[in-house]
């Protein structure tokens, strides 16, 4: 028996550990947003320039060696002329070439780029991206709410983000759908995105941050038009009034006498703090940590009884419960949807 289950184990953990912990990475040659199709489209250019500069190269390459080979060991000076013709080859070839080549690329991502900023249509929505040490925070102005480390976007609209930020640099990347755009302290930056298709992509800050950088991770849902309207229909609502005397209402009770109210906020309650995340819909949401972990009920008990073994260095402080007020506190906490 033993036999069978050590093998299997050890497969599950070596799984374990290559998996990713949340989240699928993204490739940004699979766009699905007209301004990650132009990256993907100039990735392909410059790959193709870099082909041919490389089969040249090693075409000189191999000529040459062949050519000082069939000299035998020793070497003849050129004439004076022949030895022009080759200087100017290489001056040609080694700096002119290549700096037309670049100029020329560069121009024309300048000029259609500008002209993609141009035809862009009127966006639709505004969000307020702001980046934290090491989660982002996500505010809806017309709706008023606020969610954390998940954008909901409608298909097909144009949806303007204004990026800032609350610390230090950060860099707003969603390789699927946009370029990366830096988050930078005293500044707002604005980026307008565009999903093509229904789906959810991965994004990630792209500028070194601090500890966690690796882990500041979020996710942008494209729904279908009628289904982000009935998402943030949803979102406008407080959370809900649990019955007198459940596990649920022993649970919100047990949130408000704690020192969870310091950082965060659940609208319909007296916590209303915004140093941390606002978990009024915080059930619904795809992942916990900035994409570190799966939203799940083992994975959020790990976290809230101690974050900082999932996530060394955050602000959040490890909770003392029993087993009992543990319950209690994620049964409302998954309540909360």
């Amino acid at each position: 028996m033993r036999r069978f289950i050590r093998p299997h184990l050890a497969f599950g953990g070596l799984v374990g550990t290559l998996a990713p912990p949340a989240l699928a990475s993204p490739s940004a040659l699979a766009p699905a947003g007209p301004d990650a199709a132009r990256v993907a489209l100039w990735w392909w250019i410059m790959f193709a320039i870099a082909c041919v500069v490389f089969v040249v190269v090693v075409a000189l390459l191999i000529y040459a060696l062949a050519r000082r080979r069939g000299q035998g060991a020793f070497h003849r000076p050129l004439p004076p002329q022949q030895e022009r013709r080759w200087f100017s080859f290489v001056v040609i070839a080694g700096g002119i070439v290549p700096a037309v080549t670049l100029s020329t690329v560069m121009g024309v991502n300048v000029y259609g780029e500008r002209r993609a900023a141009q035809e862009a249509a009127q966006p639709r929505l505004t969000i307020q991206v702001i980046g934290h040490q090491w989660w982002w925070e996500v505010y809806y102005p017309r709706g008023g709410f606020s969610t954390a480390n998940e954008i909901h976007v409608p298909v097909g609209q144009p949806v303007e983000l204004k990026l800032t930020t609350a610390d230090v640099i950060h860099s707003f990347w969603v390789p699927q759908l946009s370029p990366k755009y830096d988050l930078i302290p005293g500044q707002t930056n604005t980026l307008t995105l565009t999903a093509q298709r229904a789906g959810t992509y991965r994004g990630q800050c792209a500028e070194y941050c601090g500890l966690q950088h690796a882990h500041m991770a979020l996710v942008v849902v494209a729904d279908a038009p009628q289904d982000y309207d009935a998402w943030a229909a949803r979102q406008v609502q407080p959370a809900a009034n649990p019955p007198a005397g459940s596990v649920t209402f022993q649970g919100q009770q047990l949130f408000q006498g704690s020192a969870c109210v310091y950082c965060h906020a659940i609208r319909g309650t007296d916590a209303s703090s915004r140093l941390g995340p606002d978990l009024t819909h915080l059930a619904s949401r795809l992942t916990i940590g900035a994409g570190t972990l799966r939203n799940n009920y083992g994975n959020l008990a790990g976290w809230v009884v101690n974050a900082q073994a999932v996530k060394p260095g955050n602000k959040m402080p490890p909770m003392y419960l029993s087993s009992g007020e543990l319950k209690a506190l994620m049964t409302y906490l998954e309540s909360l949807q």
